[in-house]
C-alpha cells in the first residue's frame, strides 16, 4: 500500500499542548489529533504544516525542529506521520475545520480518545513532561 506523507503540529503554550477534534464526518471522526495534514505535491513538509495550520485554524505557525515521526496502517491507508515542535507565529486558533480545540497537560491525554497513529507520541509526550 502506498505511503500517504503527513504533518502536524505539536503546539505548546506554556505547559499545555494544543489538540483538535476531527469533523465528525471524515474518517476517525470525533477523535482527537494534532493539527495538520497531507503533504501535497510540490511542498515540503514545513510548507504543509503552515498551509494546513491556516487552513483549519486561521493561524500563521512559526515551524520548529521534528519532535518525532511514525508509521502506522489504517484499515482504509497507510500513513508517515511526521510531528514538528511549533509555536504559533501570529493570530488566534478558530475552529474552521475542526469540531472543538482545546489545550491540555501531559496528564490529561487519557481523558481523549486520539487517532491511533497518535498513540506512540503520546507516549513520548508524557515520559519528556514527567
Amino acid at each position: 500500500m502506498k505511503i500517504t506523507e503527513v504533518v502536524a503540529a505539536l503546539i505548546w503554550e506554556n505547559d499545555k499542548f494544543m489538540i483538535c477534534q476531527r469533523p465528525a464526518y471524515k474518517a476517525r471522526g470525533l477523535l482527537w489529533e494534532f493539527v495538520g495534514g497531507k503533504v501535497e505535491r510540490g511542498e515540503t513538509k514545513t510548507q504543509a504544516l503552515i498551509r494546513e495550520c491556516r487552513e483549519e485554524l486561521g493561524i500563521f505557525l512559526s515551524v520548529g525542529d521534528v519532535f518525532m515521526d511514525v508509521v502506522h496502517e489504517y484499515p482504509d491507508l497507510t500513513v508517515h506521520l511526521t510531528l514538528f515542535n511549533a509555536s504559533v507565529a501570529e493570530g488566534v486558533p478558530q475552529k474552521l475545520e475542526h469540531n472543538d480545540i482545546r489545550w491540555i497537560t501531559a496528564g490529561e491525554i487519557p481523558d481523549y480518545a486520539f487517532c491511533p497513529a497518535d498513540e506512540e507520541i503520546l507516549k513520548r509526550i508524557i515520559a519528556v513532561c514527567q
